[in-house]
């Protein structure tokens, strides 16, 4: 069973409405995870190394000021709808919705203020905490009024995620967490020596905005085929890739399945992801560029950290042959992320 402990990490500014940022503390033998309340934030998460010393393995800030200016989502619930939707316009029973246009021509990770930049409301569970908003009808152009519960719980050495959401009017949802990896420590220069497999047979090749073209490609014979371990740094270079930021199409089917594995040779640090999501964004940190100071005044340079992001296909709004997005009133929202650490 893990233990479980809640303090006070910050307080909001006054012109984003005030109110108390608290920080959960989730412990068992093995994982220590910090998470807030503002963003549902992963804001620390410590594991061992084969020497059984602890470090922490995700990406972000010391102090709340640092996660409520710019930053890249870091460790963040994002929503209504995570990754992209293509012009941030899509179109339901004949009515056009136009969201907030912040990624280029694209509405990215539910848009100017989504679901990672609001306060949530906790209730501590023996071994987790559970977090809860009501996104109001309208808010970022999106429709419904949607009550979402996002529960984190900690059973030895797995880290539990279950996203829930209900509407009053039929809305496109995908929740993700965005947490960065690096199983060398946050602060580590790059993620070059990692080994990384995907349980994919297809991805999603995508436009110059990073949008789906529609194609779904097999992976086979390409530089997208990891479903044996490849060392990121020398995969990379051997297929001429800039990084990754692509959707994996995961086995179809509502169970539990492990779609990934991560592994630092050098610290025996693993994590596995296992998911009852159709999709999973492989995102290798293209876009850090060592100008953001994170915790104990790390850089962040580019590559130097991942993302495993379940989820929706990107852009399934307006591709119909995608896995459909859409959520009818009656019906509930209820997938489960499972993040697992050990050590090899």
């Amino acid at each position: 069973m893990a233990e479980v402990k809640r303090e006070i990490f910050g307080h909001m500014p006054l012109e984003d409405g005030g109110g108390e940022v608290e920080k959960f503390v989730l412990q068992s033998d093995s994982v220590r995870v910090e998470i807030l309340s503002f963003g549902c934030i992963i804001a620390a998460l410590k594991t061992r190394d084969r020497a059984k010393q602890f470090a922490d393995i995700v990406l972000g800030f010391d102090t709340l000021e640092g996660y409520t200016r710019k930053h890249p989502f870091f460790g963040a619930v994002v929503g209504r709808v995570a990754n992209r939707i293509a012009k941030g316009k899509f179109t339901m029973d004949g009515k056009e919705y136009q969201l907030f246009l912040n990624n280029g021509p694209n509405s990215l990770h539910g848009g100017a203020r989504g679901f990672d930049k609001v306060l949530w409301s906790p209730q501590i569970l023996p071994n987790g905490v559970c977090f809860y908003r009501l996104s109001p009808d309208g808010e970022e152009g999106y429709p419904g009024e949607l009550k979402v519960w996002v529960t984190y719980t900690l059973n030895g050495s797995e880290l539990a995620i279950n996203y829930r959401a209900q509407t009053s009017k039929k809305t496109p949802i995908s929740l993700t967490n965005h947490a960065y990896f690096n199983l060398a420590g946050q602060g580590s220069l790059d993620i070059y020596d990692h080994e990384i497999s995907i349980e994919a047979d297809s991805y999603l090749p995508v436009d110059d905005t990073k949008i789906p073209t529609g194609e779904v490609a097999a992976v086979q014979g390409t530089g997208f085929d990891l479903r044996q371990p490849v060392q990121l740094g020398k995969h990379l270079k051997q297929f001429h890739l800039d990084g990754f930021d692509h959707n994996f199409c995961l086995p179809l089917g509502r169970a539990r399945r492990l779609v990934a594995r991560a592994h630092h040779p050098p610290s025996g640090r693993t994590m596995e992801v296992h998911t009852t999501q159709p999709g999973l964004q492989f995102y290798t940190g293209n876009n850090l560029d060592g100008s953001l100071k994170g915790k104990g005044a790390a850089i962040y340079p580019k590559h130097s950290a991942f993302c495993l992001e379940t989820q929706n296909w990107p852009d399934a709004v307006n591709k119909p042959h995608f896995p459909s997005p859409l959520l009818l009133p009656g019906e509930e929202y209820n997938h489960t992320t499972w993040l697992c650490f050990g050590t090899a």
